[in-house]
């Protein structure tokens, strides 16, 4: 029989009813689709991945930097204000067991709400009294002050002390001298010998107070924190009250003879120290741990210690509480800057999956549709892309989120996991939901819609940015929403603003080209004001990405930016210049030093001054207020002050006039402006010299006094060292310039003047004696350097924590942009290949091609890279004022942060020429690839 072309003819075997065994099942949708496109499966998985690892990396950075900056600031404040010290009065039968008890107690109740650092736990007992140490032969400074000593208990002084000579302290007897033991040192210093009976006076009944000295020892560690606020018990310690100089020294008594010592001490207190682990500390736990110490000092912890121990006189005390409502606020103020940067990555890292879904969308579209004229509903299309995505969006967001648990290891987790299942979330329904607007009915409204949009992000902008100025940062503490959303809302609007511009401008340059003879500018710019149906229609979402990446770290840079300025001028207000040399009061520099010194490489002004701090300023009506002189050479003191931007003042109006009986010029602060008007003053020194002195001018600080505690008077050296013979001398040195402060030290130990003597001799030796003494001067002479100032202010992990979180967040963004426009290219890389190929059959050279692509692609670039910088620049003149950039300079400043040229030109132009490398490889590599492709298209057919 015949048949029409292309029909088959029915057969027996055709007509035979299939075995249930042979029944074809068709092949699984989302096994055949990722075997269809592997390499686009692949490539989402791996956007995926990196969004979702970023989105639960951030918050664990945030977290491990918050931490660590707690505990190093709470280790920085020593180990007795971190405790929790604990007392009661001591009674007649306690005794070392006793003690032992209470601490086991105590450590127990504490333990179970707080973590103690082990080694630190001490407890013991304390006389209250000091007692004299009046044989003759002990050291005295002075005929009537003794030697003092106090007396301590201390549980298990053994093993953190060596004895040297005699035995440990037994139990005294009654009507016997106590039997304690001292440090050798401190015997060495006042004379004391092994087994002296120590006269301390006499008890109120009129019984002699006797000690006996059993044995000598040795600390094994001196620096140990333990030691703090444990008396004197590694040295004698040098009381340098003025007319009551004199010795003083610690001795540790037995276990066994608390009672006794309190008779010795007219009374003794028993204490418990309890320090706590800074390492235990977290960031957000800081309410927690401050409730509970709250709890111990005065609320239910307090009650329950009380009644453990039997004490009803139980009193706990810490300054922890406060430490770490300091910490709270520091990190509080620094969190806007450390939020910013992540919060830019979002905003790109969502733009980027907009376009991939976009593009994918495009690849597709023609798939879809056909799913849907063959009968396909619309929802089992949605389900069918949404398994799709599952498949290869929800194993790497299993092994992100896993690996950035793994690589961050922190003991919060919440909020990591629930970004990453917000940015998994993301990733798996973009595609999706993009698919779903290829059937929504179109609207005949056109651009209305977006105007609106538009206008609205617009007014929210503007809502935001003036409730930012009108009321600062957030005060109810915590993160500040709407500080962080602010510059965010700035780059959108900014984004949609440009979005209108670019079109226009760039077609208008086009029309330029076009009167040109070549070819390649007019094309490539006219392709650039057009998408890819050939409209004029600007594509917002890689222009948003761009301006969100450059907005955000070029405001992020000029705050890191300000607070580095800041923070070396607040060092240099510190130091009185770039380097200073302060002296005690017993000392004088030599001119040697003043010679040698402003020699040095890199001293451009330097000055010698006197600063007398005990000076007396006599108004007109004769009442006196202190003050302090500064005596300067007024040329090299003008231009520190200047440089440093203190003070500044015109040297030419100190030039003393002729006359020893001529009032000299001087500079006053502000605090004695209103006693000058009054008439003619005089500053007198503590000899009773005067110096009548007449307005030079009024400044409220000075830089031998940048912070004065108290009214301050400048006068030129000349004049004063003729009229005061008691203030020719130099305590204090100043000077600008790029120095090295280890050759002004190493000048100073060359010409450094005599040797201190008599108590300025002691006072030295007694600071070298506590090591504070440092690099080879003598004890009190410092040498201070801007430049090390400002290294200290910025060695604080808060601030290494913040920045470090804004370069990582600011990397992520660059990285995010960078892929956005390289999706963009990808997405009309179809037609423009086309485009190309037909160029090529008509004398289009490879080199022109290039040229025409980088004309296409650029401009976009700069124009977001221009556009962003402008608007990063709106952001940092519109907002820097809510900034407190105080914690992040590391001292108390009142600057604002202003716009810069150079922090913000610096990333944006870094980013706009990683995207023109970018653009340019993607068309050597691939563009030629695609541009043969088309060309061989039909040679097999």
């Amino acid at each position: 029989m015949t048949t029409r072309a292309g029909t088959s003819v029915p057969t027996p075997e055709s007509n035979r009813v299939p075995t249930p065994g042979t029944v074809h099942r068709p092949a699984p949708w989302v096994r055949t689709r990722l075997r269809a496109s592997p390499l686009a499966a692949v490539l989402m998985a791996a956007l995926a991945f990196v969004t979702v690892f970023l989105a639960a990396a951030f918050p664990r950075v945030a977290d491990r930097g918050a931490d660590a900056a707690l505990r190093d600031f709470v280790s920085q404040k020593g180990l007795n204000p971190t405790s929790l010290q604990t007392t009661s009065k001591t009674r007649d039968y306690d005794n070392a067991a006793e003690l032992d008890r209470v601490q086991q107690q105590v450590t127990e109740k504490v333990g179970q709400q707080l973590t103690l650092s082990r080694p630190g736990l001490a407890h013991g007992t304390r006389a209250l009294g000091d007692r004299g140490m009046g044989n003759p032969g002990y050291a005295r400074i002075s005929d009537a002050n003794a030697p003092m000593l106090s007396l301590l208990y201390l549980h298990d002084l053994d093993s953190r002390a060596t004895l040297t000579d005699g035995t440990w302290p037994t139990p005294g007897t009654v009507g016997g001298p106590l039997p304690i033991v001292i440090s050798k040192q401190a015997a060495q210093t006042i004379h004391i010998k092994l087994g002296d009976v120590i006269d301390n006076g006499v008890e109120g009944s009129g019984a002699q107070r006797n000690t006996v000295v059993v044995g000598l020892y040795r600390i094994n560690d001196p620096q140990d924190p333990f030691w703090e606020d444990l008396g004197c018990p590694a040295r004698a310690c040098l009381n340098a009250a003025p007319q009551h100089e004199h010795w003083t020294t610690s001795g540790f008594v037995n276990g066994d003879s608390l009672a006794a010592m309190a008779r010795w001490g007219s009374n003794a207190e028993n204490f418990w120290r309890l320090p706590v682990d800074p390492a235990s500390l977290r960031a957000d736990r800081l309410d927690r741990t401050r409730n509970a110490i709250s709890s111990f000092l005065t609320g239910p912890g307090a009650t329950e210690l009380i009644g453990a121990t039997g004490r009803a006189d139980l009193h706990s005390v810490s300054g922890l509480a406060d430490i770490l409502t300091r910490a709270d606020e520091r990190y509080q103020a620094a969190l806007p800057l450390s939020t910013i940067g992540p919060a830019g990555v979002a905003g790109v890292a969502i733009v980027v999956l907009c376009l991939a879904a976009a593009l994918t969308t495009d690849r597709r579209a023609g798939e879809i549709r056909l799913l849907l004229a063959r009968g396909s509903s619309r929802t089992g299309v949605l389900l069918r892309l949404t398994g799709e995505g599952a498949a290869t969006v929800l194993p790497a967001t299993a092994l992100a989120t896993a690996l950035a648990v793994v690589l961050l290891p922190t003991p919060r987790w919440g909020q990591s996991v629930l970004a990453a299942l917000a940015a998994a979330l993301l990733a798996l329904l973009a595609f999706p939901v993009r698919a779903a607007l290829l059937w929504s009915r179109r609207k005949a409204v056109g651009g209305r819609r977006r105007l609106v949009g538009e206008l609205a992000v617009l007014v929210v902008t503007a809502a935001a940015v003036a409730e930012v100025r009108r009321r600062g940062v957030g005060t109810g503490g915590g993160l500040d929403p709407l500080l962080v959303a602010a510059p965010l809302l700035l780059a959108v609007t900014g984004g949609l603003l440009l979005a209108r511009i670019e079109p226009v401008a760039v077609g208008w340059l086009a029309r330029l080209a076009g009167r040109g003879r070549g070819l390649i500018g007019f094309l490539g710019l006219a392709r650039a004001a057009r998408d890819s149906s050939g409209r004029r229609k600007p594509s917002v979402l890689p222009l948003l990405a761009l301006l969100i990446a450059v907005t955000t770290t070029g405001f992020g840079a000029t705050v890191l930016d300000t607070v580095d300025h800041v923070r070396t001028r607040a060092a240099r207000i510190a130091t009185g210049g770039d380097i200073g040399v302060s002296l005690p009061d017993y000392a004088t520099l030599p001119e040697s030093f003043a010679t040698a010194a402003a020699a040095l490489p890199g001293v451009r002004a330097s000055t010698g001054a006197w600063v007398e701090p005990k000076a007396r300023f006599v108004g007109a009506d004769q009442d006196y207020t202190d003050a302090c002189l500064v005596v300067v050479d007024p040329a090299a003191y003008a231009e520190i002050a200047r440089t440093v931007g203190v003070g500044e003042f015109d040297p030419a109006k100190l030039a003393a006039p002729g006359g020893r009986d001529t009032p000299v010029p001087a500079l006053f602060s502000r605090d004695l402006a209103r006693r000058l008007a009054a008439g003619p003053a005089e500053v007198r020194t503590p000899n009773g010299n005067g110096l009548r002195t007449t307005v030079a001018g009024i400044i409220s600080a000075t830089p031998a006094l940048p912070d004065p505690g108290k009214p301050f008077v400048v006068v030129a050296a000349g004049p004063a060292w003729e009229r005061l013979p008691d203030v020719k001398r130099i305590n204090k040195w100043f000077a600008v310039g790029d120095v090295d402060p280890e050759q002004v030290r190493s000048t100073l130990r060359d010409n450094g003047g005599g040797q201190p003597s008599g108590i300025a001799k002691l006072i030295a030796e007694d600071a070298a004696a506590a090591g504070k003494a440092t690099h080879g001067l003598p004890a009190g002479y410092t040498v201070h350097s801007s430049r090390e100032a400002a290294a200290a202010l910025a060695d604080d992990p808060l601030q290494h924590a913040a920045g470090r979180l804004f370069w990582y967040a600011a990397a992520a963004g660059a990285g995010f942009a960078l892929l956005a426009v390289l999706l963009t290219l990808f997405r009309a890389a179809p037609e423009r290949t086309a485009v190309l190929a037909r160029l090529r059959t008509m004398g289009l050279r490879p080199r022109q091609g290039l040229a025409l692509i980088l004309t296409e692609a650029l401009p976009q670039t700069l124009a977001a890279a221009l556009g962003g910088g402008l608007t990063a620049l709106a952001a940092v003149t519109l907002l820097g004022g809510a900034f407190d950039i105080s914690t992040l300079v590391g001292a108390r400043v009142g600057d604002v942060i202003t716009p810069t040229l150079v922090p913000v030109l610096l990333p944006t132009a870094g980013l706009a020429l990683l995207v023109a490398l970018a653009v340019a490889a993607e068309t050597l590599v691939a563009g030629r690839r695609q541009i043969a492709t088309e060309l061989r298209a039909g040679e097999q057919a």
